[in-house]
């Protein structure tokens, strides 16, 4: 077992869902944590309370991950966080995990639309991690938010779909470029999971839900708890010889 204490962890877009449980995950395995939010910090301020109650460190900032305007401005706010709340000068995880879902089809899709998938998931993740890069200790772990829809397609998700598997592919560039680092890259690749994503269809609605389980192998939809707890792993030393993979995690989807 790989001991994680006094690392600290950045996770953007951990208000809620799959984000919020990955931070809760990474404080259990004892990580503090630096968590973003775009516009709901109660909730984010809640997260915060509950890494503190693990007994574990942790500070919300705002980020709007749809434009690089703010990156620099956020990159200050981090320095100043790392120094006056954590004590450090560094991070050793990232977990690029802000995202929205749009369901729209291929024909009706705009440029807009597909301008505002292409800024969330991948030009915003692309140019946070790069500007966080002075802010990362040489053997840090970075973990790309994916999307089995970038391996199975369902109508509505052509340009999220797209776009995840762009990340993908950056995903292991950035391994092979930040080797020498010894920082390792890998993404994450949940299937359905019962959060608010896609407006928390697979979570509410019935027969939905009973479709995408029968659909797969372990006869369930994941819940939050599912991912996390793998994001986790990712971003400890227990996966230190785990680099440049796309591990999905879906209980066997369309297997």
């Amino acid at each position: 077992m790989s001991n994680n204490q006094n690392k600290i962890a950045l996770v953007t877009g951990a208000s809620r869902g799959l984000g919020k449980d990955s931070a809760l995950q990474l404080a259990k395995k004892g990580f503090d944590i630096i968590l973003t939010y775009q516009t709901k910090k109660e909730f984010a301020d809640q997260v915060v309370k509950e890494i503190e109650a693990l007994g574990k460190k942790a500070f919300a900032l705002s980020l709007d991950i749809s434009t690089t305007a703010g990156f620099d401005q956020f990159v200050t706010e981090v320095k100043d966080v790392l120094e006056t709340q954590f004590s450090s000068a560094k991070l050793d995880a990232l977990v690029n995990n802000a995202g929205i879902g749009i369901n729209e089809s291929f024909e009706t899709t705009t440029e807009e639309t597909l301008d505002a998938m292409t800024n969330i998931h991948f030009k915003g993740p692309f140019f946070l991690t790069q500007k966080l890069l002075p802010l990362l200790n040489d053997g840090s772990s970075i973990v790309n938010t994916s999307s089995g829809l970038a391996r199975f397609s369902f109508a509505g998700y052509s340009a999220y779909g797209a776009m995840k598997a762009a990340v993908d592919s950056l995903s292991r560039y950035q391994a092979l470029e930040l080797g020498s680092r010894k920082i390792r890259v890998n993404s994450v690749a949940p299937g359905a999971i019962e959060t608010d994503f896609g407006g928390g269809a697979v979570r509410d609605v019935s027969d939905l839900n009973t479709y995408l389980a029968s659909e797969t192998a372990l006869g369930r939809v994941g819940l939050p708890d599912d991912i996390g707890s793998v994001v986790a792993f990712l971003c400890s030393d227990d996966s230190k010889w785990i680099n440049a993979q796309r591990i999905e995690v879906s209980g066997g989807f369309k297997i």
